[in-house]
């Protein structure tokens, strides 16, 4: 092949990839999988949190189990407003629990969606869906990830597609909502957890400490506009 012809060759290859990833930048698909439940594998992605940390009695646990219907995660546990004895810790509040996923390697672009969408079986109450983002909130510097929280009603015992705009999340600080005029950056997101605690959160939702358990299938994002 001569030189010329070469040359051309590499040049229309390279206008071929650009094409295409032009399309593909421009439109993306209409949905994103961010978590899949169906393997054992994904227990491994997430570690759990509860008010145990701080002296409380609550405990939770994540499994994939096959309840008939194939490999789902399944979070679970017992809220309690108890507080151990003589424990150290002085907190304002118990009855919570929860499971965050361990951050991605790097960030994780949603820039191109506007909902997040989560497939779920639970008791009739209300969790708490929160998505984090790179520190820019608070003061510089902090290990402390930016928090955007939503409530999530999970209807007993059938499964449903919760689905949650972007734009419904609201930024917090240690679980409190910060009273300030602020837009997430879905560009830059390091994790996602899904929480609850016995104080409830939406009118007509199970509340009050006692068992808990919520059954996950997937998790996804997607373009609705």
């Amino acid at each position: 092949m001569s030189r010329f012809r070469s040359l051309w060759q590499a040049s229309l290859d390279a206008t071929k990839k650009a094409l295409t990833w032009n399309v593909e930048d421009l439109m993306p698909p209409t949905e994103r999988l961010i978590f899949n439940f169906s393997s054992r594998e994904e227990v491994k992605k997430w570690h759990l949190y509860s008010d145990s940390e701080y002296g409380g009695l609550s405990s939770a646990s994540l499994e994939i189990m096959d309840e008939g219907n194939g490999l789902k995660g399944v979070f679970s546990g017992n809220l309690s407003l108890d507080v151990a004895e003589g424990s150290r810790w002085n907190i304002s509040r118990s009855g919570f629990c929860g499971m965050r996923s361990k951050k991605f390697d790097g960030f994780i672009d949603l820039d191109a969606y506007d909902t997040i969408a989560l497939k779920l079986k639970g008791d009739g109450r209300s969790y708490i869906s929160t998505i984090y983002t790179e520190n820019w909130v608070n003061s510089p510097g902090q290990m402390e990830d930016n928090s955007w929280q939503a409530f999530v009603f999970v209807p007993k015992d059938n499964w449903y597609i919760a689905k949650i705009p972007l734009a419904r999340y609201l930024p917090t600080w240690r679980g409190n909502v910060i009273d300030a005029s602020m837009e997430m950056n879905p560009s830059r997101i390091l994790g996602m957890s899904l929480s609850v605690n016995a104080g409830g959160g939406i009118p007509g939702a199970r509340s009050g400490p006692g068992d808990f358990k919520v059954e996950l299938d997937w998790i996804k994002a997607f373009r609705t506009q």
